[in-house]
């Protein structure tokens, strides 16, 4: 199905359904909208390497509007990139009106034409998202429609083609996701169970040479779950059969490798009283899933496999973020996965108790940890890959003042479980509030993190003096003391008015990871000036 099919297939839509939401009733309709740009000033560096693009210039700038009349609603997103910000994806380029879909939702159903999100279970199996952060958005552009029978059934069926980049690519999509809820069929009061179940094929045109090795263009990949609650306890547990994946590794005179992708993931949890608890396993065999076979875009992906540890946001808790490995196949290591789970603990002190004191204290703990997998088709593990234990307190010791205090044990592997080497860090965070006033407020990052690899020790502050509800001014440093003495400094200043926010900042910023959700990309060094603007209506 062509690009131009899709058009007509969303013009048509919009048609049909403004005719029927104006029938419907005679209320007016309303509109509303957003607008983010971030842009970048770059200069050289020669303390960090850093070099400025040509026109020493980048711009991501994005614009959402939607309309809702009624039943119906209809939306456009307009996406320019002037140039697009170092380290964000190269296909990023230029401006165009990326996303459009018009939709209507009934009491029971809903249809929806154009570009359009959705998720099939913990999205293992397929989960198309924005993230702007990431420089992501996979929207599928086709058709989707949803069900719900009462409380007790709930399906959707979509079909359309992912987005890479500025284009709709060739590849095709079609799947159903259905759930059936037998707590609800059976009046249950006190327990919550329902099965569910996905299957999504994938269609993409395949070479000559990857045909005459035996290669399909269409492969699908089926998901199983279950999910229970009761009197706070929650268990859930997935299967996922991701199909056949060919990839381009030359093995006894053949130029691809098949190998079958498969997936399990178990959740158990239990909450009440202040406390809570979250076990997690996963196992992973060969699930990448691209878009596009062959393109190595970080947004050229079409499920969701995110890291299942705590997710920091202290500058020196992330300078080495743990990566999923979904299999690697190469002459010098080859796994086809790995298999690890997370442990989470919180608990709450109340007021009044020995330790909860006269405001209570929050205390959480968390230990995760992955290995490769050794051998295909079973749960035999190799080399770690990544371990972490963190615990954190959260104390309000007075009305105006707030300590947080975080500890993470890293290790990591360099080689991602290709040999028995690893890292080893430990890092340190005070992270201390102060309220003078209900205006005027200051809050203080101290961080430390030894280490006898890579390059050694580092350490960081961070001062924000907030004068709300509308000025903020910070300043930062990170500092490489360990071997190569570079500061990595940063001040700024923003403003913020009803539903606008305007920030203005200058720093020199380390190569490195962004992460959002438990997904990272890599970007450069890069020193320079950055304007955020952000407004919605």
């Amino acid at each position: 199905m062509t690009k131009v099919n899709f058009q007509i297939l969303v013009l048509a839509a919009l048609t049909v359904t403004a005719t029927a939401s104006a029938q419907e009733n005679n209320k007016k309709g309303y509109l509303t909208g957003s607008f983010e740009t971030n842009t970048t000033l770059y200069q050289d560096d020669s303390k960090t390497n850093a070099e400025a693009p040509d026109d020493k210039f980048g711009s991501n700038n994005y614009m959402k509007l939607d309309y809702y009349h009624g039943k119906f609603a209809a939306g456009v997103q307009l996406e320019a990139y002037q140039p697009v910000l170092l380290g964000y994806p190269s296909e990023l380029e230029k401006a165009k009106l990326t996303n459009y879909y018009v939709s209507w939702t009934d009491k029971d159903f809903s249809v929806t034409a154009g570009t359009f999100y959705d998720q099939f279970g913990s999205g293992l199996l397929f989960r198309s998202w924005e993230d702007r952060m990431l420089g992501l958005n996979n929207a599928v552009m086709g058709a989707r429609f949803t069900y719900h029978y009462k409380n007790i059934v709930a399906f959707k069926a979509i079909w359309g083609a992912p987005r890479l980049g500025m284009d709709f690519t060739e590849t095709q999509v079609r799947g159903a996701d259905i759930s059936f809820s037998i707590s609800e069929l059976l009046h249950w009061n006190n327990s919550s169970l329902s099965i569910e179940g996905s299957a999504l094929n994938r269609y993409e045109k395949i070479s000559v040479d990857l045909e005459e090795e035996g290669g399909k263009p269409s492969t699908t990949g089926y998901s199983g779950r279950i999910n229970f609650e009761r009197n706070g306890f929650t268990a859930k547990g997935e299967y996922i059969d991701g199909g056949d994946k060919y990839f381009s590794f030359i093995k006894d005179d053949k130029l691809f490798t098949k190998k079958h992708a498969n997936a399990q993931l178990l959740e158990l949890g239990y909450s009440k009283n202040g406390l809570g608890i979250n076990l997690t396993g996963r196992r992973l065999e060969w699930m990448s899933t691209p878009i596009v076979f062959g393109n190595g875009s970080s947004s050229n992906m079409m499920n969701y496999i995110p890291a299942m540890c705590t997710q920091y946001t202290y500058s020196l808790t992330t300078m080495n973020p743990y990566t999923p490995q979904t299999g690697n196949l190469s002459n010098l290591f080859t796994t086809s996965g790995e298999m690890g789970g997370q442990l989470d603990v919180y608990y709450h002190f109340k007021r009044g108790t020995a330790i909860g004191g006269k405001r209570g204290l929050k205390a959480h703990a968390n230990f995760a940890t992955y290995y490769a997998l050794s051998e295909e088709g079973n749960i035999k593990t190799g080399n770690m890959t990544f371990r972490d234990f963190s615990f954190d307190v959260e104390k309000q010791w007075t009305k105006a003042f707030k300590m947080n205090l975080l500890y993470s044990m890293q290790e990591y592997s360099k080689s991602h479980g290709g040999d028995k080497g690893t890292w080893l860090s430990n890092i340190f965070v005070a992270d201390l509030l102060y309220k003078f006033t209900n205006q005027f407020s200051t809050r203080l990052e101290l961080q430390y993190l030894t280490t006898k690899e890579d390059k050694k020790d580092w350490i960081a502050a961070m001062l924000e003096v907030n004068f709300a509800p509308a000025w903020s001014i910070y300043g930062s440093d990170m500092y490489n003391q360990g071997d190569t003495k570079v500061h990595y400094y940063s001040a700024g200043v923003s403003y913020a008015k009803s539903r606008t926010r305007v920030a203005l900042s200058y720093g020199r910023n380390k190569a490195g990871y962004v992460c959002s959700g438990g997904v990272c990309r890599n970007i450069p060094a890069y020193t320079g000036a950055n304007l955020s603007i952000t407004t919605s209506f």
